[in-house]
């Protein structure tokens, strides 16, 4: 695969449920040969970058995210041989794979964790964080309200408590124990050596704790971060770290350091704000978040996302827009989960797709790189009698046979039900429907990679003397793109300043024209414009 060692400025990401995806053996679960054997696919869609979530041993409390070995493949997925060769296969179409790898915690049922509960004296007692009373560390909030009332467990076997900043599940690593920071070093190591391109690092704020803070965004972590990027910078070059820290802009800021931290973070606060303009009809919110986003450093890169495997997260909202929001897009009690909605992209929208793609036209054409959720391309849908977080974790819809193509055998949960269920809605019947969703999307993919401006450029607000519209200048070396995105659900005119008037190239539908100062834009249309002169 060619080096190239920003590529991931330009990526387009998929994330990828392997348990949800294809199962290649008919035992219900999806598995690695069933993602292999649907590479194809994903190549044709157009996508750079598959990121894994947990494929490793778990007891799948909290759908992997709960460890029990960091250097292994869950046999539910298949073996470590089976993702040897995904990832070969993968590399040889071009695309990338990154997994999770999950720093804070462990599962209670890693042997590192056993053996620190059974004994005071053992050398992993120091793994995880002990005490004889729950009173420390005060001023760490709860991040699990609807499950957990404290950070503290207590285990009678170890006849402490244990600190846990998840569920009581998934005991907090200790990372003020040298010891387990040269474990992740050879976790790191073990996957790496392996062909994995990459890391997204799972809730990274949380590492150390230190009284009368947070235990949020401490320098310890910074520093610890720090040598873990310049261990694979050093090591393994071209291979990326990407952060999940569900934190406001400023303070996501300091996780990219002087480019020698992260290559990549998330920016949440952007994801609710664009559901919240959409609704509105107005930029405003989308405007004021991205003003209080400070620059990064050159090599770096923000990820941004319309949904993912978690609730549709409502953290980085002032209590009122909280309230607002679940108003707006979770109207019946069982759409919330902690603080968040938990529903998938197309049913967020009504199902519509002028809205489904207006929304996928910005996440394609805003600073940072797209993350994709598998089946959002197709709209698929969710299954709210599900428990917690598996209404949008169903298997993904392959065609109308019996359990959608997804298996030959009893699937591990239930499909999407109603108008979107898989006899309505799959992979197949769009990929033969040149107007469907999927080419929509598959065109909007092939577009971005084409013009560097969508992943490096710089942006500017154009003033379009309406507030209907979110009209953004993309520029990039001599590329300017010019995109405008009508928010509202009815026609809206809008008036380009003379800077922005001139020959353009439609980039979707690859027509010429002369764009005057006066624009007409339909209900939730949208418009990427190349300027002819850049």
């Amino acid at each position: 695969m060619i080096q190239d060692k920003l590529w991931y400025k330009d990526a387009v990401f998929y994330q990828v449920s392997v348990r949800a995806f294809k199962d290649s053996n008919g035992d219900g679960f999806g598995d690695l040969r069933g993602l292999q054997q649907k590479l194809d696919y994903l190549s044709l869609l157009g996508i750079d970058c598959i990121w894994l979530m947990p494929i490793y041993p778990s007891p799948l409390r909290d759908d992997g995210y709960d460890i029990s070995d960091y250097c292994n493949v869950a046999a539910l997925y298949g073996n470590l041989d089976d993702l040897k060769s995904l990832v070969g296969s993968a590399h040889a179409l071009g695309i990338r794979i990154i997994m999770d790898l999950v720093l804070n915690h462990t599962s209670d049922e890693h042997a590192w964790f056993k053996a620190s509960r059974s004994d005071r004296n053992s050398p992993y007692r120091d793994y995880y964080i002990w005490s004889d009373t729950d009173q420390k560390y005060r001023d760490a909030r709860i991040i699990f309200l609807d499950t957990e009332d404290s950070n503290w467990t207590w285990d009678e076997k170890a006849g402490q408590y244990f600190w846990h900043r998840f569920y009581s599940s998934q005991p907090d690593l200790n990372f003020d124990s040298p010891a387990v920071q040269d474990e992740i070093f050879k976790v790191a190591r073990f996957w790496l050596e392996l062909g994995i391109d990459g890391f997204r690092a799972d809730a990274v704020p949380y590492l150390f704790e230190r009284e009368g803070t947070s235990c949020e965004n401490l320098p310890e972590t910074h520093a610890y971060l720090k040598r873990l990027r310049l261990f694979m910078e050093k090591e393994f070059p071209g291979r990326i770290l990407l952060c999940e820290a569900n934190q406001w802009p400023e303070d996501v800021r300091p996780y990219f350091g002087n480019g020698d931290e992260f290559q990549m973070g998330f920016h949440f606060p952007i994801m609710p704000r664009i559901f919240m303009s959409l609704k509105k009809g107005r930029a405003d919110d989308l405007r004021e978040i991205l003003g209080r986003t400070p620059p990064i450093p050159e090599d770096c890169q923000w990820c941004i996302f319309l949904r993912n495997h978690d609730e549709l997260t409502l953290e980085m909202v002032s209590p009122e827009e909280r309230k607002w929001m679940w108003e707006q897009y979770a109207p019946e009690p069982g759409m919330k989960l902690n603080l968040g909605i938990r529903r998938r992209l197309a049913p967020l929208l009504d199902n519509d797709r002028r809205k489904i793609e207006l929304i996928n036209s910005m996440l394609f054409t805003l600073p940072g790189s797209p993350v994709l959720y598998y089946g959002d391309e197709i709209g698929m849908g969710d299954n709210l009698d599900l428990p917690d977080r598996n209404g949008v974790r169903t298997p993904m819809q392959w065609d109308d046979t019996p359990n959608a193509g997804f298996t030959a055998g009893k699937p591990f949960t239930e499909f999407v039900k109603g108008d979107l269920d898989y006899r309505h809605l799959n992979v197949k019947s769009q990929l033969l429907d040149q107007n469907s969703l999927f080419h929509g999307i598959k065109k909007m993919i092939g577009v971005r990679r084409q013009h560097p401006a969508f992943g490096r450029g710089e942006m500017q607000w154009v003033d379009t003397g309406n507030p209907a519209i979110a009209g953004y200048l993309r520029r990039y070396n001599r590329e300017r793109i010019l995109v405008l995105n009508n928010l509202s659900e009815s026609q809206q005119n809008l008036t380009l300043p003379a800077e922005h008037q001139g020959s353009v190239v439609d980039l979707l539908s690859d027509d010429s024209q002369l764009i005057k100062s006066s624009l007409s834009l339909q209900p939730y249309a949208y418009l990427w414009l190349k300027y002819d002169n850049g």
